[in-house]
Order: C-alpha cells, then structure tokens, then sequence
C-alpha cells in the first residue's frame, strides 16, 4: 500500500471496520464508508461520530466508489451482489477484506494479538487499558466499545496510539487469524462457538506458533495447552491450577465486581465473574511479557470500566436492573448465568439468537447453557432468529430451542414480536429483578434494552 490512499470501508458500521477506519483516519488516510443501517436511520450517534471524524458517508448504492477510492475494504458477510462491490468491480478497484487490511495495521509492529474463543475483546480493551496506564501508548483495534476509551467523537473501539505497539483482537471465525503475526499471542480458551473442535485447532496451533516473544495460554484449558507444549515461551494464566505463573487466589465475587490475589498482589475489578478474573490475568501475562509489573497491571485494573454489551448495566429503575450483554455462545452464556446467579434476583431474560446456521450448530450447547443456569423462578424469552440477509437454509426456529429448554423444567417461552416482549418485562418486572437482554450481532439489542429502561421509568 502507498502512504497515502482512499480506503472506502462497506459496511462502517460494524464494530471491527469502525475501529480500523478511525486508525487509518488518525493516520492521515482518506476514509469514506456507507452502511445499510445509515440508509435505513439505524445508530445515528455513530455515523454522527464517524462524520465528526472527517470520514464521509455515502448511500450504500455505489455513488461513493469512484476512481479516487484505491481500496475497497469489505467484511467477510459483505457479497458481490452489494452496489459498492459492484461498483469496485467496474471500476477495477482493489478490494480487500477487513482481517486483511488490519493485519497490514497490525504486523507492522510487536504487538499484541488476543484469540480464543471467549473473552478476546474484554482482553483487549484490558490489555490495551493496562499498556495505556504505564505509559506505553498502544494503539488498539477492538471488536467492542471500551467504555474507558469512549472520548467524543472517538467510539471506544479504537485508541490511536504508536503504530509499533498494536494490540487487536484476532477473530478466528472466518480463518483469518492466519494473517496475524504476534509479537505475543494470547489464546484464552478453545471451546465451540463459529468453528468445530477439529477446525479450530489447527488455526489456534499456528497462530500460537508465529508469537516471536510470548505465548500466553490458559492453563485451565485442556484444549489450550495441548496445543502449545512444546512453544519455549509459553506464560500461563488460571484458577483451577496453582501451576500457573499467573495464578488467581482468594477469589471473591461482589456486588459490583470482584477481588482477588496474584502473587500477593491484590486486585479489585469493577466487571464482576470469575471468568473476568480469568481475563485479567490474561491481560496482566500479556503485558508482563512487556516489562509491566502486576503491580502495575492490579493499579491499572482496577479502573477498567469494562466493555460496552459485557453485563453492562444500562439503567436501574424502580427497583429492576436491566443488563445488555453479548453472550451468543454456550460458554459465554454460561458464565454471565453464573456471573448473575451468584447474587439474588430473579432474571428475565430474552435471548436473540443470530443466524440459522450459528443456530443449528450451537443449538445443544445452548439448550444446556439455559435449562442449568436458569431457576424456576426466572424466565426466559426468545424472538425469531435474527437475519442478517443473504442465502440461508431457514430450517429452524428459536421455537426449537425454547420447547427443548421448557421439557426441561425452564420458564422459557417462545414470543416472535420483540415489542410484545419488552411490554412483558415492563409489566412483570419488580423489585430486585434483573432484565438480561442477550444475543450479538445486532445493533438493535442495545436500543432494546434502553426502551425497558425507559419503559420501567414511565409505568
């Protein structure tokens, strides 16, 4: 690539491609982008903050790809069939994908690349925030709003900082974790989410291999370690194993987060569950392969605000808590379950399964995730799977996953309007509940979540 050319990114709305526009933006590149949710007046306070940027926005129908544009940046769910890949074509323009154009970004430096298959974006935004605090300036490309990086106009998911020191998340789904070439490479854990056991392995083993100066792997994962035995620079983190060279003791869950002990050092979290303390200690190893004391990193820590959609809570009102969080896959379920089970409160939950294909191979997973974390007291709410558009074999309903939950013993119930849901919460909510809105992929579950807030308020 030149040093200087006009990237025109399909789809800018997305997290990922977002946050490397605002990147190449603060690198002095030329940006534009459209986006069907600008078109349809989705998330207006994103596109307002991107325009804020200097990044100009075009009508998803072709008319910004002219000759000026040198590179097309589209994501992998982007097909030909879309007006500005149309028009690239026509007008013979390079087009890219999204993994590939943040792996020119990101090999250009020692960084930090952080794979696995939960936790990588909390990871991130905790790896770059701990970097930031003892003075190192990273830059970090991130699939998720960081809420201590949300600066107007800038949106949280990028931090414009050294080139030579970024720090990104790897996403496996699609294979391109292949691109990335670490300085040091952290896997959190291996477990079914886009990919089976059998493709993950092979992507998670090569991309543990080309770390230069560390790998940081976690120990309580059986999966994990059976990849990078024979790695020489290999740190571990855990809780089930005191072997670990970051290793969490006197672990003890809070209202509002939750303290623990590394090598004596102690550490308090604003974002609650065990499997936050799981990611800290990730980030605390990455960053320890840099110099950083844990010290340092517990100091640093302890201001992490956490990331937007994480059991992030969006508004308490008479009495009921509501929570938007992202959990879409068996494991990440699981552990905001747990995460809310270990305080009282009823839960009422809906859950916003994306893609029929996801579905069908997440669909037992999900159907235990839900009928062993769910009390009989709570209760759990499913809306048509969201599509996104494109070819699908639509031979599933989310009535499938409801029907198997509820021959378990589980509250759950299939409700395909998403109004006719939030009226629900609204009026059966009281004192001491928590509403939990679910699912990823959807800009809309936030709006949603917000809407009960403001439901709640005005009953």
């Amino acid at each position: 690539m030149a040093d200087r050319k006009t990237f025109f990114f399909c789809g800018i709305g997305g997290s990922g491609m977002s946050a490397i526009a605002q990147v190449l933006r603060h690198e002095g590149q030329a940006v534009r982008g459209s986006d069907r949710g600008r078109d349809r007046g989705e998330n207006r306070e994103l596109y307002e903050a991107l325009a804020a940027q200097e990044i100009a926005l075009y009508a998803q129908d072709g008319s910004g790809v002219d000759p000026e544009v040198d590179e097309v940046v589209v994501s992998s769910a982007v097909e030909e069939t879309v007006p500005d890949v149309r028009a690239a074509l026509r007008l013979g323009v390079s087009i890219r994908n999204r993994a590939q154009v943040l792996a020119w970004l990101f090999n250009r430096g020692e960084g930090v690349a952080v794979g696995g298959t939960s936790g990588k974006t909390t990871v991130t935004g905790m790896v770059g925030h701990i970097l930031r605090e003892a003075g190192r300036n990273p830059t970090v490309i991130n699939g998720g709003m960081m809420l201590n990086a949300v600066d107007p106009p800038f949106l949280g998911n990028a931090v414009c900082g050294d080139s030579n020191l970024p720090v990104i998340e790897a996403d496996e789904h699609d294979g391109t974790i292949a691109l990335y070439h670490p300085a040091v490479a952290v896997l959190t854990n291996i477990s079914l989410d886009h990919k089976s056991l059998e493709e993950l392995r092979p992507l998670f083993r090569e991309f543990c291999r080309r770390a230069r100066k560390a790998v940081v792997v976690n120990l309580d994962c059986a999966e994990s370690v059976a990849l990078i035995k024979a790695h020489p620079n290999r740190v571990t983190f855990g809780m089930a194993n005191g072997r670990a060279d970051f290793y969490a003791e006197e672990v003890e869950a809070l209202r509002e987060g939750v303290r623990f002990r590394v090598s004596g050092v102690g550490f308090h979290l604003q974002v609650p569950g065990r499997h936050n303390v799981s990611n800290a200690l990730a980030a605390a190893a990455a960053c320890g392969a840099f110099g950083v004391p844990v010290e340092v990193s517990a100091e640093a820590l302890s201001g992490f605000l956490g990331i937007q959609r994480r059991l992030q809570v969006v508004g308490r009102v008479q009495g009921v808590t509501v929570i938007d969080d992202f959990a879409h896959n068996p494991e990440k379920v699981t552990a905001s379950l747990e995460t809310l089970k270990a305080h009282p409160g009823r839960l009422l939950v809906m859950f916003q399964l994306h893609g029929y294909g996801p579905t069908r191979f997440l669909k037992e997973g999900l159907i235990s995730a839900f009928a062993e974390g769910l009390e009989d007291t709570d209760l759990l709410l499913m809306p048509e799977i969201y599509f996104a558009g494109g070819t699908a074999q639509k031979d599933i309903s989310a009535r499938d996953l409801v029907d198997a939950i509820a021959r378990q013993g589980c509250r759950a119930e299939f409700v395909p309007d998403r109004e006719a849901i939030a009226r629900r919460f609204i009026e059966v909510a009281g004192p001491g509940d928590r509403v939990v809105v679910m699912g990823a992929r959807d800009d809309t579950l936030a709006e949603f979540a917000r809407g009960v807030v403001e439901g709640i308020g005005k009953r």
